[in-house]
């Protein structure tokens, strides 16, 4: 008997990564007794004095802002790497640790405190575009830095301890796991078929259309057909790049075009601030070449049914794989759905 991907519980496959998700489809018949609430406009001001990200205001270690009127870049405060860290490595048995070196810099994307991505104007977010493209071109300069990971947590459900607009680069002298994994099943693909493996994915996608959010010229968003997050959203450019830096102009305006229509539609479905942690996944800046990779966009959003009732990675997630109820083509169709127009300009 054919498998019934709307009803019948089953696994899919990321292509990516080469590992597996249980979609349960049948388990959101089952009855709901909790409340759908929407969150409160918030009213945060255009500049806070006690925000230590804003404009002219002081940092720790008595670190003063320039008052920016774009981007402003500065190493993290409080970095989880550091540049001059031993990397001796350490072994007892079977106890293996090894040193590790990075940066960790902070990117305000605008001086006004009080918006968010989607909130921002078209060219606001071609200058963020802009900024990420030259961190990431200027660590991958730097001999000891063989990765750059461009992140932003969105939303105090997220861990964000700012809600001043702003984001992260970690860049480091290992190349990460799921970078490792990405770089070996795009290469397989790559390798045996001369073709990137995103870029036959997304015209695959694009025929079947059940997935798709949002596209331009030059880019899709979409529901990932193996999404483990209630409303996973990933951005491919329909060209293969193996990097953010190869854009042309327009693909930029095009980035940012489709940036901020996808979080709108995100912000729409519960009329709030739509928590997540993003990140652009590129290929290493070890110096080596990389023609399979495609880079993309993921954005990992964790609410389900309200502002207050969020997926939790727990039980079997935990201890045996990720799981999830919705299914990657209903969240698609909610976000096709809702408007893109943002609830505070209705």
């Amino acid at each position: 008997m054919a498998i019934d991907l709307s009803n019948n519980p089953h696994r899919r496959y990321n292509i990516l990564t080469g590992e597996w998700v249980l979609v349960s489809p049948h388990r959101t018949k089952r009855p709901w007794q909790g409340k759908i609430e929407k969150q409160p406009t918030d009213q945060r001001l255009a500049y806070n004095n006690n925000c230590y990200l804003c404009p002219g205001n002081t940092r720790a270690g008595g670190f003063e802002n320039p008052n920016y009127e774009n981007t402003f870049v500065f190493k993290n405060d409080f970095a989880a790497l550091l540049d001059n860290s031993p990397n001796e490595s350490y072994n007892k048995g079977l106890l293996k640790a090894k040193g590790e070196n990075g940066i960790c810099k902070v990117i305000c994307f605008s001086p006004n405190h009080s918006l968010t991505l989607p909130e921002m104007e078209i060219y606001n977010l071609e200058k963020i575009i802009e900024t990420w493209i030259n961190e990431y071109l200027e660590l991958g300069k730097n001999k000891k830095i063989n990765h750059v990971q461009i992140f932003e947590n969105k939303g105090s459900m997220m861990g964000c301890s700012n809600p001043h607009p702003h984001g992260q680069i970690w860049a480091q002298s290992s190349i990460p796991e799921v970078t490792t994994k990405k770089t070996e099943h795009q290469k397989k693909y790559f390798e045996k078929n001369n073709s990137s493996l995103l870029g036959d994915y997304i015209q695959q996608e694009l025929e079947i259309k059940e997935r798709l959010i949002e596209e331009n010229n030059h880019f899709v968003s979409l529901v990932p057909f193996w999404a483990v997050w209630p409303y996973e959203t990933m951005i491919v450019p329909k060209r293969k790049m193996s990097n953010i830096s190869l854009m042309s102009q327009e693909e930029k305006k095009s980035f940012a075009d489709i940036l901020k229509a996808t979080t709108i539609r995100m912000d729409n479905i519960f009329e709030c601030s739509f928590p997540y942690s993003s990140g652009i996944h590129q290929c290493p800046t070890d110096g080596n070449d990389y023609p399979e990779w495609h880079w993309h966009m993921s954005f990992y959003p964790p609410l389900l049914r309200s502002t207050t009732i969020k997926k939790f990675m727990v039980g079997y997630e935990m201890f045996a794989n990720p799981q999830r109820d919705i299914s990657a083509e209903q969240a698609a169709e909610k976000m096709r759905t809702v408007s893109h127009i943002h609830y505070k300009n209705k």
